[in-house]
């Protein structure tokens, strides 16, 4: 098995959740889980396809109050495809004696292989090897080969091929109290002897969804003329195809899919668009050879390459899989957001959260169009956001913590404890900071590339109206004179409010508010720097005063952080005096407690109770901000950071997160990876294990975890190589574990392709040879290069006294 490869092997009925997930193809405009062709949704299976930003919403009753939620939709289920023995049972594993079951996974190619060998209960034995393919090149299409072998016996098989639109939003078991019927009007029909169509809307949001599947017979290379049989059954759609088979004979059964939506673009309407494309599609062959060899492409652009363990190898590239398989070349004509489970499940119902700010950088540094387009995404709802902020008594833009079509809060109200089987308020649509995320993203982004048009045009407005939200969240206090944040939640999530109180939300989030006083700082540079014109024609449009950027820039001078004890940040105003938790004992009686809020609310408890965090919170401060940048603001406050103030506040942190959120791995590691190695490859472990091993014990089968699979990679290539862009300049600051190897990665930078080999603290830049274009400038330590197509420069990093050796 090479690195490109993940097998799993033996059919596991309690496994085959997280398979599903981990072995979900796609190609950024719709994804479809890896699911056995034959299953239907029971308590194994759950068939699913996923199509970018294709949401509707629903209104449910949920602890005797009424709910509205808004859900990425289950479409219509275009791999069925089953078959039965001269008129026996339809197959079925669980009801067969399994003599062989492997599903390889080719990560090079983004092909699904299944091998199954299995002997019925007349005793005849039956091999079936199927591949499928979600189509990179075109991502409208989709395909299924069957291979069916008669090892044993001769007689009739029927084979069923067609699309089941009897599907539902009933993935998460959680979730399965709220209606889950997304799609209504249904209407199927045979367009031509082996194609069938099904068409079907969303009941609110109106998107008409359409699939054909083109199903054709194959024996020896031959095309066959089967008999065929229209089903028409309540919302499916199906041709019955009577094969006759011998001894050691093969019939191979081809599928090809197409798949529309009102959505698209360049498109008249759904059900011609699918009856169209099928009959014009190639065949399963020729349609592989063009996937895998988009593929090619991307691999090349996003080639990550590492001499460490197959096991961390094959990790990171199906991080890098699953990463493209959702934010694909096709996703920059769409207007998407991250889903924060990618498009592989429905957990969190397919909302867009924070993880942009994990998953961008991977993206700007090889496709920053693609990254563009995510902030687009955000640009689009800046009204939306706006009005929220109005609604809330406040100036600026307030964007939601969970977004979906159109940028409304979808976050829930209430939410289900599966351990004690309670539904609870839910508060976490106070964690504000998602705005400061939105800020981060558009300011990185655009110190990466320099593309100043996008910062001119969409991200200055985005980024100022979220600053001014923020100075309108602040409060002066007198007492302190300085200003203060009250009522939020922080991205811990844990501590939504105070013990005893009954106003939501805490007050002083340390991290909240040392990101406003960066992001206030940050809003007047910007502002200072764009074109003339364009600033006046921005002041004038947002009626942007001189005395409030003058207000921006006191608060970035005496916004209030709270600290504690020798020098540590607080995560909130008050946080000391919560209780200590008894880590140990919880442990001894619960093992996993990642999720202890759970477990402390089945016992009556409340986290708001205990210096006892979900995820780094404080320490998010160090993962966005460098050393030398977070003193700076806080020195700005006109809190001197001492040289201990880091290292300190890691350990006391650690020592209280229970990382119920696989972010909080990826954090962790990227904080202590210059001072302590051998815990932040613990965590990098941990990164890269959290979905292939569904270290969260089920939470993998309802999606994976893109910003951890993002933020994983995103550790090789700035954290550990320390690969940044600013100023214009490529900055290398490698500091790479000897136990990872050495890495070659490939990135884009100012439209020069470029490798860089990173071993130990010393790092190779060679730009590819082509057409003559600007030079680009490297500085590693106190060493700077200019470098022009073709050319190749050597660093070696300087360890300074702060790092371990």
């Amino acid at each position: 098995m090479s690195v490109w490869q993940v097998v799993f092997s033996g059919f596991d009925p309690a496994d085959e959740g997280r398979r599903e997930a981990l072995c979900a193809l796609g190609n950024g405009f719709f994804a479809t889980r890896g699911a056995a062709p034959e299953s239907t949704a029971d308590d194994v299976h759950y068939p699913g396809t996923y199509v970018a930003g294709c949401y509707n919403r629903l209104r449910s009753e949920v602890a005797g109050r009424e709910v509205e939620d808004e859900s990425l939709v289950n479409a219509p289920n275009w791999l069925l495809l089953t078959f039965r023995i001269d008129g026996g049972p339809w197959f079925d594993l669980r009801r067969t004696e399994v003599l062989d079951h492997e599903q390889e996974l080719d990560l090079e190619r983004g092909i699904l292989v299944r091998r199954v060998r299995f002997r019925d209960e007349r005793g005849r034995t039956t091999g079936v090897v199927q591949r499928r393919f979600v189509h990179l090149g075109d991502p409208h299409l989709a395909g299924l080969d069957t291979a069916l072998v008669a090892e044993d016996w001769s007689g009739r098989v029927t084979v069923r091929s067609g699309i089941d639109g009897r599907v539902t939003n009933s993935g998460v078991e959680r979730y399965r109290a709220l209606n889950g019927k997304h799609l209504t009007g249904h209407r199927a029909f045979e367009s031509t002897p082996d194609t069938v169509v099904l068409h079907a809307r969303t009941s609110q949001s109106g998107i008409h969804i359409a699939e054909a599947t083109r199903t054709r017979v194959f024996a020896d290379g031959a095309p066959l003329d089967a008999a065929r049989t229209l089903l028409q059954q309540d919302e499916l759609i199906a041709h019955d195809i009577d094969l006759d088979l011998t001894r050691r004979s093969e019939a191979q059964v081809e599928k090809v899919a197409a798949l529309h939506t009102s959505r698209d673009a360049a498109t008249t309407e759904p059900v011609s668009e699918v009856v169209d494309r099928v009959r014009c599609a190639p065949g399963f062959d020729e349609l592989r050879r063009s996937h895998a060899l988009a593929w090619a492409r991307l691999h090349r652009e996003f080639h990550c390459g590492l001499s460490t363990s197959e096991g961390a190898q094959r990790a990171v590239q199906l991080h890098l899989f699953h990463l493209l398989q959702t934010i694909s070349p096709h996703t920059a004509d769409l207007d998407v957001g991250v889903p924060a489970r990618g498009l592989h499940g429905e957990a969190y119902r397919g909302h867009v959260f924070w993880d942009e700010l994990f998953v961008l950088p991977t993206l700007t540094l090889r496709r920053p169009q693609l990254a563009r387009s995510l902030l687009m995404y955000r640009y689009r709802r800046l009204d939306r956001a706006r009005r929220a902020a109005a609604e809330a008594g406040l100036r600026g833009a307030m964007f939601p913590w969970q977004s979906g079509s159109n940028g409304r809060e979808e976050s829930q109200t209430v939410h289900l404890n599966p351990r004690s089987g309670r539904w609870l308020p839910d508060h976490t649509h106070l964690q504000r900071h998602v705005g400061i995320a939105i800020a981060h993203n558009v300011h990185h982004y655009y110190r990466a590339t320099g593309d100043e048009e996008f910062l001119s045009e969409h991200g200055a407005e985005v980024l100022l109206e979220i600053t001014r939200f923020f100075a309108s969240l602040a409060r002066y206090d007198r007492s302190r004179d300085r200003y203060v944040i009250r009522g939020v939640v922080g991205p811990d999530e844990y501590h939504t409010g105070y013990p005893g109180r009954a106003a939501q939300g805490i007050d002083n989030n340390a991290y909240t508010n040392v990101m406003t006083a960066w992001l206030c700082r940050t809003a007047a540079q910007v502002l200072r720097e764009l074109p003339a014109d364009r600033r006046h024609e921005l002041v004038e449009q947002l009626d942007l005063r001189h005395g409030e950027v003058d207000r921006w820039k006191r608060i970035a001078q005496r916004m209030f952080v709270p600290f504690h004890g020798d020098g540590i940040i607080s995560q909130f105003e008050g946080y000391e005096r919560l209780a200590e938790l008894d880590w140990e004992g919880y442990r001894r009686r619960y093992g996993d407690i990642q999720r202890l809020d759970r477990i402390l609310e089945a016992e009556g408890d409340d986290p708001n109770r205990y210096q006892a965090s979900k995820q780094a919170d404080v320490l998010m401060l160090f993962y966005l901000l460098s050393a030398e940048e977070l003193a700076d603001v806080l020195g700005g406050l006109g809190y001197p950071m001492r040289p201990d103030t880091i290292p300190k506040n890691i350990e006391h942190y650690l020592q209280r997160t229970c990382h119920g959120s696989t972010l909080s791995a990826v954090v962790h590691a990227w904080v202590l990876a210059r001072s302590r190695r051998q815990r932040a490859l613990e965590f990098f472990d941990h990164a890269l294990a959290a979905d292939l091993h569904d270290t969260q014990r089920g939470t993998t089968r309802e999606g994976v975890h893109l910003g951890a699979m993002a933020g994983s990679v995103d550790l090789l290539q700035r954290c550990f190589a320390g690969i940044e862009v600013t100023g214009g300049v490529l900055r290398l600051d490698p500091l790479w574990p000897t136990e990872l190897g050495e890495m070659e990665l490939s990135i884009q930078y100012r439209g020069q392709p470029l490798t860089i080999t990173v071993t130990g603290r010393s790092a190779t830049v060679r730009t590819a040879p082509g057409p003559t274009r600007t030079p680009i400038t490297c500085t590693c330590g106190s060493r700077t290069v200019r470098l022009g197509p073709g050319e190749t420069a050597w660093f070696s990093h300087e360890q300074r006294p702060w790092e371990e050796a």
